[in-house]
């Protein structure tokens, strides 16, 4: 007998290799507040998943996942409810917009697009930020207005790449709007559980999910969120900001590379 265990389709994708990745995936989600769909996409496309599927399977763990580290970052004290409030706002109506959007690009135009803006993203965030850039920071987090119109368009591109936007959301909330990486990670973590919603939706409705895939996906991402997120506080800020930049630009790389191959 096969020692794996394999998808009902029988494309050869391997339920405990998804499991374990989504494990990995898990941590990192939690850890940082970001990654959970963006380093998914990548993962699942390596593993076999085809394309459009690859981009919209880790979406059913994503809710279940950002309510797990959400909850812990909560308990910790690491959010910004008011940030977290606008995010929500402005961020919904960006998914919804993005997810009609998505269908029409095609499942390789979507792969590649995820991992060119993984390595911008990371690249923006391990850039030293302009002198006085902090107490500017601090300032537009006031502006309610500024924050919603910059997470509708984090939204639109959530619902594009079907994902929860995570990977975005931390480094706008760090450099953007001036929270830490504990803080942004926990603010994170509760937009990306309300932005995952639509998305998800509008992807069942297009018949993007694998669910086999998703569920064992789901089996690895959801305890490695909880796990991630009790270790997050205890990472220095400075750490956290580098560490997940370049984590970011070497995944990114490391994929596209994989993706021309």
């Amino acid at each position: 007998m096969d020692f794996w265990w394999t998808v009902a389709d029988d494309r050869g994708v391997h339920h405990i290799a998804i499991i374990v990745s989504g494990l990995g995936v898990g941590v990192v989600f939690g850890l940082f507040g970001a990654g959970g769909s963006a380093f998914a996409t990548p993962v699942l496309s390596l593993a076999g998943v085809p394309g459009v599927l690859a981009v919209a399977s880790p979406l059913p763990a994503m809710f279940p996942a950002a309510l797990a580290g959400a909850r812990r970052h909560l308990r910790a004290g690491t959010l910004d409810r008011s940030t977290a409030r606008w995010s929500v706002a402005g961020g919904l109506p960006g998914a919804v917009l993005g997810s009609l959007v998505s269908g029409a690009l095609g499942g390789q135009r979507l792969l590649v697009l995820s991992g060119l803006i993984l390595f911008i993203v990371g690249l923006r965030v391990v850039l030293p930020d302009p002198a006085g850039s902090p107490a500017r920071a601090v300032a537009r987090r006031g502006r309610s207005g500024l924050v919603a119109g910059a997470a509708f368009v984090v939204g639109v591109l959530t619902g594009v790449l079907a994902n929860g936007g995570g990977f975005l959301l931390v480094p706008l909330f760090v450099v953007a709007f001036g929270l830490t990486s504990a803080e942004a990670a926990g603010t994170s973590m509760v937009a990306v559980s309300a932005l995952a919603l639509p998305t998800l939706f509008t992807h069942m409705a297009l018949g993007h999910i694998d669910w086999p895939v998703a569920l064992a996906f789901g089996a690895g991402l959801v305890p490695g969120s909880s796990a991630g997120a009790a270790l997050a506080p205890r990472l220095p800020a400075a750490v956290a900001r580098r560490a997940f930049g370049w984590l970011l630009i070497g995944f990114a790389a490391w994929f596209l590379v994989h993706l021309g191959a």
